[in-house]
């Protein structure tokens, strides 16, 4: 947690003020006791109506100016704990965006929504309670004891007997409850994750008839949390009437001790009055302090988790060196877009290697398939060359460039990848497809790739993509509203705007991983002819497990468990490749072939 109170360096003048008036509170708090004596033995006792009016107006303005003190004091600590929590869920967000495929795999989408959410709020609640009470209360107790002693000595005696251990239950409470915060902060990420796989995969439950299973897999990690927050919920609960007790029994014995002295006239009545009333400030502020104790360690618990992400273990495994280039002044126009030489990749954790030993070169304007069956590896290989994993051993070059000697983002930029799965977000389909473009463009029409207008993208990037009927189709064109994950799509639709989307970046090189798998094989085979025509220079990676997606590729890579096994032509990979020839007659049984309509493209 005090890694995170760098994120207060904006707010200095907040927490140095909301203490600070806190403070100004309990001085006229403190006094209020002894004025409170004042009235009453000479007020009250002395039947004079000048000093009580005099103490009774001095009561007023006491509580007046300490009302006014409070609320500013509240007013700097919010102000300190909002800007507080808005920065580390900025810097949280940031990071998060920087991290690699692989820490995004380690770390699980459940545990940085956790972060985000449930953690920073409670570090923000923190760092509220912890300006208005951290300096208050132990000032309150101290401050008390202090001004009891100077009402009477003896009774004041009282006072240190109690708060020692008053604080030993508050330490041992405390020493109990942060580690059973932190444990029930994991086990509300295993809610969130069942929480959010149900939500995400409703149709495939329904379609399945699970709902019966999901809901007890569900009602287990509900049970299992809610068991944690019992058992950490006891704990903490202890506090409040254990301090209680402790006080109360002071206040018993004072009064009992107090009485006596009251009757031998070595205490007045209103002296008396005094240290009760000193004795019952400090049983409020350990309430309040026991309640701070319990905030602290929930707010600490989250702290922890947020600086994991923060930290330096948690650092990207791919950062960028000094030697990097910016892939903008890369040279292009060579003849080998991008060389893959004895390439291979073990993920993080993973016990055998996704790929091994690929090599194979793809020329500037090639179009490339990928074929295999399913976890051959195909996603893992074209994955390399934007670097969303780096290889484990050998090298991927991108215009003669190490692509681990370039800048991810100017790499990035030079590369359209659309994946297996469509995403994408809530807003205009026109907001959706500028993602794509190199340069944000706002407002007008101008800046575009290339120089060329805005709307000409649009226009061509829709029609390559098979979008344009279905898009001109829907209120608005290009306009129309997309609600999260684009769900008043079908799938196709959603994957053909993807494509459109890649396309508006007139990249390089253009990676289609399996994208047109939701698409029937006509607007496949319109879709490969329509991005062959604007293609130009581009080189186009299209991985498939459909033959004809890439029966008629320049060069069909053949990928199994890893493996490349075989490259060339459709007709030389059905005559020399086994596993090629399995997969196309598994689609086309012998005697029957592909749609000869295709040949015509």
């Amino acid at each position: 947690m005090r890694s995170l109170l760098i994120y207060l360096r904006n707010y200095r003048k907040e927490t140095i003020l909301a203490p600070l008036f806190k403070l100004l509170e309990v001085v006229f708090e403190l006094i209020v006791p002894l004025v409170m004596a004042h009235l009453i033995d000479a007020g009250i006792g002395g039947h004079d109506e000048k000093t009580i009016l005099a103490m009774g107006g001095l009561l007023a303005l006491l509580a007046f100016v300490g009302l006014v003190s409070a609320i500013t004091a509240q007013f700097f600590a919010a102000r300190a704990a909002v800007g507080f929590a808005a920065e580390v869920r900025m810097a949280l967000f940031e990071k998060i965006e920087r991290f690699s495929f692989t820490q995004l795999d380690t770390i699980g989408t459940r545990t940085l929504t956790t972060r985000l959410t449930s953690d920073v709020n409670q570090a923000q609640n923190g760092v509220n309670m912890v300006l208005r009470l951290i300096l208050r209360s132990p000032f309150v107790v101290v401050g008390a004891t202090i001004m009891a002693f100077t009402v009477d000595a003896r009774a004041a005696l009282i006072f240190v007997a109690v708060i020692p251990v008053l604080s030993l239950i508050v330490f041992l409470i405390m020493r109990r409850t942060q580690p059973l915060y932190k444990a029930a902060q994991g086990k509300l990420d295993e809610v969130l994750l069942h929480t959010r796989e149900n939500l995400v995969g409703a149709r495939v439950i329904r379609a399945f008839n699970r709902q019966e299973a999901e809901r007890a897999e569900f009602d287990a990690a509900a049970d299992d949390y809610t068991q944690t927050q019992q058992v950490t919920g006891a704990v903490s609960g202890l506090l409040n009437p254990l301090t209680q007790v402790v006080v109360n029994a002071g206040i018993l014995i004072l009064i009992l001790a107090g009485a006596f002295r009251v009757e031998s006239g070595n205490l007045t009545q209103g002296q008396m009055v005094a240290l009760l009333n000193y004795m019952s400030q400090i049983l409020i502020e350990l309430v309040k302090f026991a309640n701070l104790i319990v905030t602290i360690s929930r707010a600490s618990a989250s702290g922890d988790r947020i600086a994991t992400v923060l930290s330096v273990e948690t650092e990207e495994e791919m950062e960028d060196v000094v030697r990097d280039r910016d892939a903008d002044v890369i040279d292009a126009s060579s003849d080998a877009a991008v060389v893959f030489d004895h390439v291979s990749l073990r993920y993080a954790g993973a016990g055998a290697e996704a790929l091994h030993d690929i090599t194979f070169t793809a020329q500037r304007g090639e179009t490339i398939g990928i074929i295999g069956g399913t976890g051959s590896g195909k996603s893992s290989l074209v994955h390399l060359i934007p670097r969303f994993y780096d290889a484990t051993e050998g090298s991927v070059r991108v215009f003669g460039e190490d692509v681990k000697d370039l800048r991810r983002d100017g790499l990035r930029r030079r590369i359209g990848m659309v994946f297996q799965k469509a995403e994408l977000f809530s807003g205009t389909i026109r907001g959706n497809l500028r993602f794509g473009m190199r340069e944000a463009v706002s407002g007008n029409e101008s800046g575009a790739a290339d120089g060329i207008r805005e709307e000409t993208l649009i226009r061509q990037a829709l029609e390559a993509s098979q979008s344009a009927e279905f898009v001109d189709a829907k209120p608005g064109g290009v306009e129309f509203v997309l609600t999260q994950g684009a769900r008043n799509l079908s799938g196709g639709q959603k994957q053909r705007l993807s494509i459109a989307r890649a396309l508006m970046r007139r990249p390089d090189i253009l990676i289609l991983d399996d994208a047109a798998s939701a698409l029937d094989f006509a607007t496949d085979l319109k879709l490969r002819t329509a991005i062959r025509k604007m293609s130009g220079q581009m080189t186009i990676f299209i991985v498939s497990q459909r033959v004809p997606s890439v029966r008629f590729a320049d060069r069909i890579l053949v990928l199994d468990r890893g493996r490349l096994v075989a490259q060339g032509k459709h007709e030389e990979l059905l005559e020399s490749c086994d596993i090629y020839r399995e997969i196309y007659y598994s689609q086309f049984p012998e005697g029957m072939e592909a749609d000869p309509s295709e040949e015509a493209s």
